[in-house]
């Protein structure tokens, strides 16, 4: 099964609002990314703005051509960007407002009232809808009572775990992706992917339908530059 690569744009705002102006140009980065072979385009506006900011949003679904795919935790505010824009997919993250990053998956059981009306609102307006959640049965079954199309498993862990032992590492997520598959949910996947541990990834879960990847890719196209690199990263999808 083929993978989708989608590009989280993220750092590269990061980079941006470091100086002030406009270089680089997140539209022109986003663009470039389609060209040089991604996907799919994520991004994910934080409240406070530290990277992308709400005014890029609008401005990118403008020009993506690929899969436009928003994710962030669900407030009012988000959720209001989110219908205006109308992107392929949202995943909803459960991230506390003073996370640096992503760090865990929903509790789909304790926030099933939370999240079920929001589900159906994203749906109701032709939006695929993923849940970020760790490899834990449960917490994927809960996704599925709760309608969402789709999970991204959260793989920080796999990526602490991967150096020491690989194998330790990627069994509950062959485990989780199984039972995901067997219940009629497609899986993506992200966090912490990166250039050693992503041809491991694909080759035990071969179904998985995408991968979100942004900080490492970023980091390694400083060292081979944007198109290499992304080329580099689908070849380890290959």
């Amino acid at each position: 099964m083929h993978t989708r690569l989608s590009v989280n744009i993220n750092k590269i705002a990061t980079l941006r609002n470091a100086r002030g102006g406009n270089m680089p140009d997140i539209i022109k980065a986003a663009k470039d990314c389609e060209r040089f072979g991604a996907e799919g385009i994520t991004v994910h506006p934080r409240p406070d703005e530290r990277h992308i900011r709400y005014a890029d949003v609008i401005q990118l679904n403008d020009v993506v051509s690929t899969e436009f795919n928003i994710e962030g935790y669900p407030t009012k505010e988000f959720l209001e960007l989110v219908l205006k824009v109308k992107p392929e997919q949202c995943t909803l993250v459960p991230d506390a407002e003073n996370v640096i990053t992503s760090n865990q998956g929903w509790d789909t059981i304790k926030q099933k009232e939370f999240l079920s009306d929001i589900i159906e609102q994203l749906q109701s307006n032709g939006i695929r809808v993923s849940l970020f959640v760790d490899p834990i049965e449960q917490f994927i079954e809960g996704a599925k009572f709760m309608n969402a199309d789709c999970i991204e498993l959260y793989t920080g862990s796999f990526a602490h775990i991967f150096y020491s032992d690989k194998h330790k590492a990627i069994e509950p997520y062959i485990q989780s992706a199984k039972y995901a598959q067997s219940i009629g949910l497609a899986t993506n996947a992200g966090h912490d992917l990166n250039l050693d541990n992503l041809a491991f990834f694909k080759k035990n879960i071969p179904f998985i339908s995408e991968v979100s990847i942004g900080h490492a890719l970023i980091c390694d196209s400083l060292y081979y530059g944007l198109e290499n690199t992304i080329q580099m990263y689908l070849r380890q999808l290959k």
